[in-house]
């Protein structure tokens, strides 16, 4: 199944999702590189295996096999620093001086895919585990890296959508 089919095969109900989903497959502001890895990693972590799969799928005609594995690593990473680091967040500063002692080396290597491209899916993966402190922080790193805000909120509008349509498809299984 593709990701135009999950789309088309949307209830009425969801048809701003439906216009959404379209939206972010059509080439924008990001690279097809940055687009696709964000689509990649934020269908990851929606944790919906029917998104997911649909999504590897097609992900694969554009993303290299180093920027598929990126992408998927920037999930991996941000399933362990959004809980750690918004628990941490939950504890108002009572932790912040202790070492956090966890390996997060993939943001820094990434196998020939630009650092910038890897800090914008874990940026994408962050809003969506709703982890304010590192949504914050690789913001900021992005910013610094010179993607531009109308880039962020690209990658914005996509982890959203990509969210919406996980949520929409749940709930159709469940009807």
């Amino acid at each position: 199944m593709s990701l135009e089919e999950l789309r088309a095969g949307l209830p009425d109900f969801a048809k701003d999702t439906k216009l959404n989903i379209s939206a972010i497959q059509r080439e924008g502001l990001l690279s097809e590189q940055q687009q696709w890895g964000t689509i990649l990693a934020t269908a990851a972590a929606t944790r919906n295996a029917v998104i997911f799969n649909a999504v590897k799928d097609e992900a694969s005609a554009h993303l290299s096999a180093e920027a598929t594995d990126a992408a998927l690593g920037a999930a991996s990473i941000m399933a362990m620093n959004n809980v750690f680091y918004r628990t941490r967040h939950f504890l108002h500063g009572s932790y912040d001086d202790v070492r956090a002692g966890l390996r997060m080396n993939i943001i820094g290597r990434s196998g020939g895919v630009d650092k910038a491209d890897v800090e914008l899916w874990a940026f994408a993966v962050s809003t969506v585990n709703g982890c304010e402190q590192c949504v914050v922080s690789h913001e900021h790193n992005l910013r610094q890296e010179g993607i531009t805000r109308e880039q962020v909120n690209e990658a914005m509008r996509i982890s959203s959508s990509i969210s919406a349509l996980a949520q929409t498809q749940f709930i159709q299984e469940n009807l």
